[in-house]
């Protein structure tokens, strides 16, 4: 079980402030997460394959792909920015 303490110090250091009284019940109920944290550590994984998503979806974001510039005028002209020596230019950004 976590002391008052122990609370009072997780606390500020989530920069919340609580009062005494809420440092008792938080104390219970952290303690009762960490129980249940250790339980699942019991838990046997070893044949379970791991898993980053259930769902089934899919990258759909497109192949990329080099494409060559016949004529670097061509690129310049699709800008909507100024060009100077061949080069595109932006705003500054703070």
């Amino acid at each position: 079980m976590l002391t008052k303490d122990e609370v009072l110090h997780i606390a500020k250091l989530a920069k919340i402030k609580i009062t005494d009284q809420e440092s008792e019940k938080f104390s219970q109920e952290l303690s009762n997460i960490l129980d249940f944290f250790g339980q699942l550590q019991e838990v046997n994984t070893e044949n379970v394959p791991e898993t980053s998503q259930v769902t089934g979806l899919e990258n759909v974001w497109r192949k990329d792909e080099i494409k060559n510039a016949d004529n670097i005028q061509d690129c310049l002209e699709c800008t909507p920015h100024e060009v100077e020596n061949n080069c595109i230019k932006i705003p500054k950004i703070m």
